[in-house]
């Protein structure tokens, strides 16, 4: 695909063109919010084939978290949160170089259910949480993560959470709710559609998506931190992940994307 080609081109481009750096490999930390976990991994290792001696190490957690972390000198290069808004305020703290802002994708959210659960999550949509057999509900801590913020506006948007409020069981990130259901812990859950899709969910279960109505936008945005060891490297992943590759992976797994 000539965009894929352009896009490789530059890529090379800027890992060419800055000089100074020690021989052997190089590396681009990344704090990921977790529902990025399967695209992101997909996404580092093309980015790693087409730029031989660059290493992608990401970490992933809740995007709150990390905006904590990092404002406290965390050592990162490429922040990927679930929420634009961290990543603009890295920027105001001094914490992140400014006009390196961008967008790659908006999340989706739903409510998922076992395959062995009686719930009919696709008739019933997010009033499943309120059946006789719930005891609890799994959405991400709405206090740091922006799905858990999502999972909370979506059950107040159908005027149900005042009747599951005591029954939520709150992950540290989405990835920790998406494991509360799928364990068992929790019956029923709010989260991610790209974590639904995922090899270890994808089978395992039914899913209902929440109108996007229902939430304020989940819009999922990075920036480039002002302690980044190689700014360059980080540059290139960012423009991979926001190219025509990128955005096929983040299109697969469920996400959509700016500007669609």
């Amino acid at each position: 695909m000539r965009i894929a080609r352009l896009v490789t081109i530059a890529t090379v481009g800027l890992l060419a063109g800055c000089g100074g750096h020690p021989a052997g490999p190089r590396e681009v930390r990344v704090a990921a919010a977790a529902d990025l976990k399967y695209a992101f991994d997909e996404v580092a290792a093309a980015f790693q084939a087409r730029t031989p001696g660059v290493v992608v190490t990401p970490t992933y957690g809740s995007s709150g978290n990390f905006a904590t972390q990092i404002a406290n000198g965390a050592p990162f290069d490429l922040f990927l949160s679930a929420d634009i808004d961290y990543p603009r305020k890295l920027v105001e703290q001094g914490k992140a170089v400014p006009g390196s802002e961008f967008l790659y994708a908006v999340g989706r959210l739903v409510v998922w259910a076992p395959a062995g659960s009686p719930l009919d999550v696709e008739k019933l949509g997010v009033r499943a949480v309120t059946e006789p057999g719930v005891r609890k509900v799994g959405i991400a801590n709405p206090r740091h993560a922006p799905y858990g913020r999502a999972a909370e506006s979506a059950l107040r948007h159908y005027g149900v959470y005042e009747q599951v409020k005591d029954r939520l069981v709150l992950g540290e990130n989405i990835a920790q709710a998406a494991q509360f259901v799928e364990s068992g812990a929790a019956d029923v859950g709010l989260i991610a559609l790209s974590l639904a899709l995922a090899p270890p969910m994808r089978d395992k279960g039914r899913s209902w998506e929440v109108p996007a109505d229902a939430f304020p936008p989940l819009e999922q945005g990075g920036v480039i931190l002002t302690g980044a060891k190689d700014a360059a490297a980080a540059q290139a992943l960012r423009e991979f992940l926001t190219g025509a590759d990128g955005r096929a992976v983040l299109r697969k797994h469920g996400f959509r994307l700016p500007g669609e």
